[in-house]
């Protein structure tokens, strides 16, 4: 059976979802609809399979400060507050890790980036990834960026990371033959 990926739905069923972690099982759970229908801080897609929850990803828009860019970035790009697709949540059920569902649901964050930047502007996508999703994000090109503000001593810090436009164009375009 395909895996569908859409917006979140307010009747999906998300009380079954169980990725192993309990802040992103509690977020699907409780807070996605909340912020997406009622709030609107944000878009939560579904990866589905059988109309089950096999994972989800959470984007809003955001931006980012010129010079907190990588230096790469840095040199092309202005100095004020440039627009990004921050990336809040990205999580698989445990039923299905290891199946592609986290890459399938990247490969479409990718996607809404490209949109974005035709649309509104977008200069790349921003994640704080936990200390376990570090490497996974850095296998896929993003970069590390340093924080100068805002850490929290009672849970554990996360990584902000940037990928740039130019890079996400470059995973989603058809492999040449």
């Amino acid at each position: 059976m395909a895996i569908e990926i859409r917006p979140l739905r307010e009747a999906d069923d998300r009380t079954t979802f169980r990725s192993g972690d309990a802040d992103l099982d509690r977020f699907i759970a409780r807070y996605a609809g909340q912020n997406q229908f009622h709030h609107h801080t944000g878009t939560t897609y579904v990866a589905l399979e059988a109309a089950q929850i096999l994972g989800y990803a959470t984007v809003a828009a955001g931006n980012i400060e010129g010079e907190a860019l990588p230096a790469a970035a840095r040199r092309t790009l202005p100095r004020y507050p440039l627009p990004v697709l921050r990336l809040a949540r990205l999580a698989v059920d445990a039923s299905a890790q290891g199946r592609g569902v986290g890459s399938a649901l990247l490969r479409h964050v990718f996607l809404l980036a490209l949109k974005m930047s035709e649309d509104y502007g977008c200069v790349g996508i921003l994640v704080d990834a936990k200390s376990d999703a570090v490497e996974f994000y850095a296998r896929v090109g993003f970069s590390p960026l340093e924080v100068s503000e805002g850490e929290l001593e009672s849970r554990p810090k996360p990584t902000p990371m940037f990928l740039p436009l130019e890079l996400v164009r470059a995973a989603v375009a058809p492999a040449a033959t």
